[in-house]
C-alpha cells in the first residue's frame, strides 16, 4: 500500500501530507523516483526534507528542514484554498462508492456508537487540491454502501456534483488500499477496481467491499516492490521517532 502510494506521486508535484502512510509514502517517493517532490505539512512547513519520519505534523524535524515555515491560516488560505497544491492525501473511517468520506461518527450523529476524530482539514483538502489520493485499509467496515455521516465530499452522488458546487479540484482520483487500487469511473465517478496487489484476487477485494464492486475488464496486478524501494522503506521505518 505504501509503495503503491509512493509510486503515484510524480516528481516536482506539491503534496499536502498527513502523518502515517501518506508521510511515509511521500518520503519514500522523495528518496527514490521523485527527489523534487515538495512536501507541505498542515503545521505550516513548506518544502520539508526530513531525515527521518516525523512523529506528528508538529515534529521539529519538519521545521528544521523546510524551505519556509508559515502559519496554519496561511497554509489553508493562501496555499490550499487558492489552488496552489497539486495532490492531497486523505484517510477516513468510511468510504462510499463515490469516494465520499466519513471521519465524524459511526451511527446516529446525536447518539453515535463511535465518535471519530472529526473533519480536521479534510473537507478543504478534498475541495481545493488539484486531486486527492485516499489511503485506507480495505474492509467491508470501511467501504460501506451508505456513510453514517458525510464529513468530506468526494464525488457526491456522481460526476458533475463537484462542478455544480463550485469545488476547485478533481477530487479523489485514486483510492489506494492494502488489497489494490480503485479509480473513479470517468462516466459515473463510481469507484472501480483497476488493480490488485500481488497475492490478492478479485474475489478478495469484492468480499472486502460493502457494495457490488465494479471490476475493470483490464484488471491489472501491481508490480511488486523493488529491492531499492524496500531498502529505503525499511530505513525510513527504522528512523521513525529517532533523534536527528
Amino acid at each position: 500500500m505504501t509503495v503503491a502510494a509512493a509510486r503515484a506521486l510524480p516528481d516536482g508535484a506539491t503534496v499536502f501530507v498527513g502523518i502515517g502512510v501518506p508521510s511515509t509514502a511521500a518520503n519514500l517517493a522523495r528518496h527514490t523516483h521523485a527527489p523534487g517532490l515538495v512536501l507541505i505539512y498542515e503545521s505550516g512547513t513548506i518544502g520539508a526534507r526530513p531525515t527521518r519520519l516525523p512523529l506528528s505534523i508538529g515534529d521539529g524535524i519538519l521545521a528544521e528542514t523546510a524551505d519556509a515555515v508559515v502559519s496554519v491560516p496561511e497554509i489553508f488560505s493562501y496555499w490550499l484554498q487558492a489552488g496552489r497544491i497539486d495532490i492531497g492525501f486523505l484517510g477516513a473511517a468510511e468510504v462510499d462508492r463515490h469516494a465520499n468520506m466519513n471521519s465524524t461518527v459511526i451511527g446516529d450523529y446525536r447518539h453515535p456508537r463511535v465518535r471519530l476524530p472529526g473533519a480536521g482539514g479534510a473537507p478543504e483538502i478534498s475541495s481545493s487540491c488539484g486531486e486527492v489520493f485516499v489511503v485506507v485499509r480495505h474492509s467491508a467496515r470501511t467501504f460501506v454502501p451508505k456513510l453514517g455521516f458525510v464529513t468530506t465530499m468526494g464525488h457526491g452522488a456522481g460526476c458533475g456534483d463537484r462542478a455544480r458546487l463550485g469545488l476547485r479540484g478533481s477530487g479523489p482520483t485514486l483510492v489506494i488500499t492494502d488489497l489494490g487500487i480503485l479509480r473513479p469511473d470517468p462516466h459515473t465517478c463510481e469507484l472501480i477496481l483497476t488493480s490488485v496487489h500481488p497475492g490478492v484476487s478479485e474475489a478478495d477485494a469484492r468480499a472486502a467491499t460493502g457494495w457490488d464492486l465494479v471490476v475493470s475488464p483490464d484488471l491489472a496486478t501491481s508490480p511488486p516492490p523493488t529491492g531499492d524501494e524496500l531498502d529505503v522503506l525499511r530505513h525510513l521505518m527504522a528512523t521513525r521517532g529517532s533523534a536527528p
